[in-house]
């Protein structure tokens, strides 16, 4: 039995916090070579170089990868045998969140919907996002942290497609929106598909392919084909880094499915911008382990 007590979550919700913003995950940074090495258009090449540049900068002054810290969320996934207080590590993730905010300190990007009033802690109402699930690891917690940028986050779209209009229904929306997201999204991006379940859940599937990390396929064998089809498709589209033409449109298109009614396709798009971030923190019977 693995006991995981509040404050050890604490501790890890605030460090993975500040690990998320200035340490870019290493599938990330092999994502940029691959593109580096197959990139063809002269200006395309220069800003990847840059991007790269920028990066090994940051990371060498202990700085932020991007001055947008992002909507906080954190994705809490409890083993077998592992004993917790499921309320009081919400708590405590949230007191992480703004002990890093206030404590690093970081710049809060949120704000009241109605009143734009700032807490100044990148917390507010259902803020941090936090979600919990549970996996089959014995005697292991984890604890991801993803701050999601606005640039990306803008660039959502849903639609509800009739099932008779097939899979070209999906690839042409994925496609469309790619297209209508250009560079706002500061490609080169993640694209994350959501199919089926409900409108809500669709959406939900697409952050979460979005936040995948690069190297991964759906578990679906259908959808690992789509993935593949589609990763091709977006990268000849000319949008290319910055949405200043080239090759280097997307890492991937990831895309993460469930089953739905059979009057109904729900798909869903959301994107990840090239400052792909995120940070992870494993609990087992040694310690804490801090990763992607």
């Amino acid at each position: 039995m693995l006991h995981v007590d509040a404050a050890a979550v604490e501790a890890a919700a605030k460090e993975l916090y500040i690990r998320a913003l200035k340490q870019l995950p290493p599938d990330v940074k092999s994502g940029f070579e691959r593109l580096v090495a197959s990139e063809t258009a002269p200006t395309a090449q220069r800003i990847l170089g840059t991007m790269v540049q920028n990066i090994r900068v940051a990371e060498d002054a202990d700085n932020l990868l991007c001055q947008d810290t992002g909507i906080p969320i954190y994705h809490l996934r409890i083993g077998r045998g592992v004993q917790i207080d499921g309320l009081a590590a919400k708590q405590a993730i949230r007191r992480g969140c703004e002990r890093a905010t206030r404590e690093h300190p970081l710049r809060s990007s949120v704000v009241h919907p109605l009143t734009r009033r700032n807490e100044q802690t990148s917390c507010g109402i259902e803020v941090p996002v936090i979600h919990v699930d549970f996996t089959d690891d014995e005697g292991r917690l984890e604890l991801e942290m993803v701050p999601k940028g606005s640039g990306s986050e803008n660039n959502s779209f849903l639609k509800m497609a009739i099932p008779a209009e097939g899979i070209a229904a999906i690839k042409t929306f994925v496609i469309d929106c790619v297209l209508a997201a250009g560079g706002k999204t500061c490609p080169p991006t993640i694209v994350g598909v959501g199919l089926g379940g409900t409108s809500d859940l669709a959406v939900a599937l697409a952050k979460r392919a979005a936040t995948r990390a690069l190297g991964t396929r759906c578990a679906d064998a259908d959808g690992a084909a789509l993935e593949a089809e589609l990763s091709a498709a977006v990268n000849r589209l000319g949008v290319g880094p910055q949405g200043l033409g080239g090759d280097s449109t997307a890492f991937a298109v990831h895309v993460e499915l469930a089953a739905t009614h059979i009057t109904m396709n729900p798909i869903a798009v959301n994107m990840q911008c090239h400052s792909a971030r995120r940070a992870r923190a494993v609990f087992d019977a040694q310690g804490v382990h801090y990763g992607w």
